[in-house]
């Protein structure tokens, strides 16, 4: 799995003028599942992102996970996170997942991570988004689950 974390002050996603989720400080999560993903690769992301140390402690370093700051998570699916760019100006997107498993996963992700934390917003699956988001620091950390 692929994804791409950002540390926000604030971030939302809408879909056709309504607002499917909102957080305040926590990560905003933009994820894409690949052909060869399963459940495991979904879990080691949770995992991963859960623990993930990008928020500061008393010193001002990097010391401090989603769940030690009572953070949210924002999910959002993007298959684009897969572009292969090689070939040419316009990306191939061969690289995502098909759409059912691409589905099946990036729910298994927020099933996951709703089990073990709160607040976990969503985007919502295929559908045409608007993110809007205030990044914080800024940090943003591409991550490939293998």
């Amino acid at each position: 799995m692929i994804a791409l974390v950002q540390r926000v002050s604030q971030a939302s996603v809408t879909v056709a003028g309504r607002e499917t989720g909102r957080i305040g400080h926590g990560l905003l999560v933009l994820v894409c599942a690949e052909p060869t993903d399963t459940e495991e690769h979904a879990r080691k992301l949770v995992d991963k992102l859960l623990k993930l140390r990008v928020f500061s402690d008393d010193a001002g370093k990097m010391n401090r996970s989603v769940t030690d700051v009572a953070g949210g998570l924002l999910v959002v699916s993007q298959f684009t996170l897969a572009a292969d760019t090689s070939g040419g100006n316009r990306p191939s997107f061969t690289g995502a997942a098909p759409a059912p498993l691409g589905r099946r996963l990036y729910e298994w992700v927020l099933q996951l991570a709703r089990e073990r934390h709160a607040p976990v917003a969503s985007g919502e699956f295929g559908a045409d988004m608007r993110v809007a988001l205030v990044n914080d620091g800024p940090v943003t950390i591409p991550m490939r689950i293998l």
